[in-house]
Order: C-alpha cells, then structure tokens, then sequence
C-alpha cells in the first residue's frame, strides 16, 4: 500500500511539472538538471558553455514557424494568445547580457500539440534585440535578421 502512495506521488509530481511546462526529460534522479547553459562574459550562451558572438546565432529564417509568427506579433504590439506575454523577463538565470530590469520581455513561442504555453519562448530587449529559447530559458539564442 505504501509503495502506490510513493509512485502515485512521484507520477504527481511529474504531471504538475508537465503542466509548469518544466522540461523533466532533462533531469537526474535527485532532481538537478544533466546540461545547463553557463553564461559567457559577453552574454551570450550556447548548450556546450561559451562561445563566440557568430556561433550562437540564429537567423529569423531559421526559427519554428511559430517563432516567426511570435516575433511578427512582438513587432505589431499583440495581440498576444497569453496572459504572461509581454511582462517583464527578470533574467535571474543570468545568461543573458546584464541589463536594467524591465529591459527585457518575455513571450510564449507556443509548442504544437502542448495544452500548455510549453517550454519555447522569446525574449526581446528594450534595444531591439531578440532571443530564442526552445528550454524554457536553460539556454538562449540570438535571433538575427
């Protein structure tokens, strides 16, 4: 009886951090993430640690339809399918470049067959510059024109 409880929990668990959108695949038995990005002094991050400017960039071509379909509503202003689009990305993970809070904002790059906002997001800066994250924010890519 014991065990069911333990393995109905553990199952819970698992479906509300689904639901969070939080990317368990990615995880060891004790919960740490196996591979997260680590910020480069320049600010910009890959899967594999630092890198140069030219080698983390992706090229707005290169995006998930609907990533292109999100950066086009960023630019027109919405209007947005999320509640949390457009609010202010604290950057606590620190792997984007250090800026101001409320430089940065987030969006939902919304994943097909996900009944929830999923894992893909943008992320635009004040000075036009855009980021991708297919990780939910474990790691960023540049988006260039």
């Amino acid at each position: 009886m014991q065990a069911w409880r333990v393995l109905l929990l553990i199952v819970g668990l698992l479906l509300l951090a689904s639901w969070l959108g939080w990317d368990v695949s990615r995880m060891t038995s004790s919960g740490t993430p196996i591979h997260v990005a680590s910020p480069d002094p320049e600010g910009l991050v890959s899967d594999h640690g630092r890198v140069s400017h030219s080698s983390n960039e992706i090229h707005v071509s290169r995006l998930p339809p609907e990533g292109r379909h999100t950066l086009a509503l960023i630019r027109q202003g919405g209007p947005y399918a999320h509640a949390r689009d457009g609010t202010i990305f604290g950057n606590r993970e620190g792997l984007l470049p250090g800026q101001a809070r409320g430089y940065y904002r987030e969006y939902t790059v919304p994943t097909p067959g996900v009944g929830n906002r999923g894992a893909r997001r943008i992320v635009a800066g004040r000075d036009g510059d855009f980021w991708y994250s297919e990780d939910h924010y474990q790691s960023f890519t540049r988006i260039r024109e």
